[in-house]
C-alpha cells in the first residue's frame, strides 16, 4: 500500500509491523528534516504513530508534554502526537490545531488502533473493512480494490447519502 503513495512523500518511507497490525508512512520532509521519519514511537516502543499533515500548535504542546515528563527524540510535529495520546488518551485530538490524518497503534495490553483526522477533513482518512480486515490510507488508490455496492450507489445518487 505504501508504494502506491510514493508521489505523496518521496523523501522517506517507514513501516512498523506487530502481529496482524502494520503502519506505513511516506514522508515529505517539512519539519525536522533529519529526524522526523515515521512511524514514531514513544519512549518504550509500545505506542506508534503515523500522520499525514501538519500540527500547527506542536511547539506549545511539546512544551506542555516536556513539563509533564515526556522525553522527545526529534523536533518533528508527529512525535508530539504519540506523547499527547499517552497523556490524554482518546481526547488527544481535541488539543490539536492543524490539518492531519493520524493512525496510532497502542500495543499496550490487548492492543488498540486509533484513527483520527482534523475536524474539517482537510487531510482525508479513508478506510475499507472487509472480512474482518481493516485497511486505511490517506488516498483511495492505496486501499485494496473492492466491489461497488449498487444499492448504496443508488441511495447515494437519489438521496445524497447512504442510510
Amino acid at each position: 500500500m505504501s508504494a502506491t503513495l510514493v508521489h505523496r512523500g518521496p523523501d522517506s518511507d517507514g513501516s512498523f509491523v506487530e502481529g496482524g497490525v502494520g503502519l506505513a508512512a511516506r514522508r515529505l520532509s517539512i519539519i525536522d528534516l533529519e529526524g522526523g521519519d515515521q512511524p514514531i514511537a514513544n519512549e518504550d516502543g509500545t505506542v506508534h504513530v503515523v500522520q499525514n499533515g501538519e500540527i500547527y500548535n506542536h511547539g506549545e504542546l511539546r512544551r506542555e508534554l516536556e513539563a509533564a515528563g515526556h522525553r522527545f527524540r526529534t523536533r518533528c510535529d508527529t512525535e508530539v502526537l504519540v506523547h499527547l495520546y499517552e497523556e490524554h488518551g482518546d481526547d488527544f485530538a481535541r488539543r490539536l490545531r492543524g490539518m492531519f490524518a493520524v493512525a496510532i497503534w497502542d500495543g499496550r495490553g490487548a492492543g488498540r488502533l486509533v484513527l483520527a483526522r482534523d475536524r474539517f477533513g482537510i487531510k482525508p482518512l479513508l478506510y475499507r473493512h472487509v472480512d474482518g480486515e481493516l485497511a486505511f490510507a490517506s488516498e483511495l488508490r492505496a486501499l485494496p480494490r473492492g466491489e461497488v455496492d449498487l444499492d448504496a450507489l443508488e441511495a447515494f445518487l437519489a438521496f445524497n447519502s447512504i442510510p
